[in-house]
């Protein structure tokens, strides 16, 4: 009896469908603890997207999931219930892992603990469980950002100290954009890449792997809402592309989406320091430092105008940043205005 050959579209399916925990086994080449450990990981991110967005897919139909709660986070930011929802699945998610001792995000003032974890699990995730919150009851793209961490030292005082560290010792990072699809892109430091929910699978499959953000792009995504808080420089800046042909202004009000753009077309995000938030807006652990190990794994770069994000300390779990992020030369553009080395500003459009 001859032996049985698979078809060509055996190959085909198995090509197609690269699973995220089959790509990051692929990416470590190893099956040591650490690979296995961190291909759990990710398959835990994966399935607290999951869960984010079938409540989100039905958001409008639970009296749960619009509107806020009457309280504030540790931020003094109002909290709106989608908020509690996403930052309790990623706890329950990973109390079930195994692997992580400890969670950190933007909604708790201090890291959550799970202490059946803590004898073998030796990662924190940071992670900001929605962002972009404001456009939920609107019905808009919002997103999840996480970075994980090797635990250093007992921590036995529970204070996180370790975690005040630079960008450069994250693991991991990514985030998880939900929107028409849902998508998951991720960088372990070799490249950045993306896979998309199939849900008729159930499964994140491969959709671009070792992205690259342009070296220049056309986008500048800002909320030009703050322009009479901003430094004269970034209104600077402003004006020099309003009158420069070829940039074009979008500005969604979720980091994620907007930084999703900058990352498959280039150009540059900003948030900027203002006077009422002088150390900037957007959280260092949660937001800026992860987002930052990416774009620079894509060959991009992510600054605070005078400072590379991801060589920033910490001084604090909730410390925050100014953002400049996006294409090398966009980004390069914004620096010349904040040290006062701008281009020449037209005075119409050519």
């Amino acid at each position: 009896m001859a032996e049985y050959q698979p078809a060509e579209t055996a190959f085909a399916l198995d090509r197609d469908c690269k699973t995220l925990g089959r790509h990051v086994l692929e990416q470590l080449q190893s099956f040591s603890p650490e690979a296995q450990d961190l291909s759990a990981l990710m398959g835990r991110l994966a399935l607290a997207g999951k869960l984010i967005a079938r409540h989100l897919s039905r958001a409008g139909l639970m009296e749960s999931a619009l509107g806020f709660t009457g309280t504030t986070n540790v931020q003094g930011e109002a909290v709106k219930k989608m908020d509690i929802y996403a930052n309790d699945v990623f706890i329950s998610v990973f109390k079930q892992s195994g692997l992580v001792c400890r969670l950190a995000s933007e909604e708790m003032e201090t890291p959550y603990y799970i202490p059946e974890n803590c004898p073998i699990g030796r990662y924190t995730l940071l992670y900001d469980p929605i962002d972009g919150s404001s456009n939920v009851d609107i019905n808009l793209n919002i997103g999840s950002i996480f970075s994980i961490r090797r635990q250093q030292g007992e921590d036995r005082d529970r204070s996180g100290q370790d975690l005040l560290q630079n960008g450069h010792q994250q693991l991991a990072a990514g985030y998880i954009l939900y929107g028409p699809s849902t998508v998951l892109v991720y960088s372990m430091g070799r490249g950045v890449h993306a896979f998309t929910l199939d849900p008729s699978l159930g499964e994140f499959i491969l959709a671009a792997e070792n992205i690259q953000v342009p070296g220049h792009g056309p986008t500048y995504s800002v909320n030009e809402g703050n322009f009479w808080q901003w430094d004269d420089s970034i209104r600077d800046f402003t004006r020099y592309v309003h009158r420069h042909d070829g940039y074009s202004a979008r500005y969604t009000g979720a980091l994620v989406a907007d930084f999703h753009r900058i990352l498959l077309q280039g150009g540059v995000f900003l948030y900027p320091a203002t006077q009422k938030q002088p150390q900037g807006k957007l959280r260092l652990l949660y937001e800026t430092a992860p987002l930052a190990f990416l774009i620079e794994q894509a060959g991009g770069r992510a600054s605070t105008g005078s400072q590379e994000i991801m060589a920033v300390v910490p001084t604090h779990l909730h410390d925050r940043t100014p953002l400049v992020i996006g294409s090398t030369k966009d980004v390069a553009l914004v620096e010349a205005f904040i040290q006062d080395k701008p281009p020449a500003i037209p005075r119409h459009h050519p």
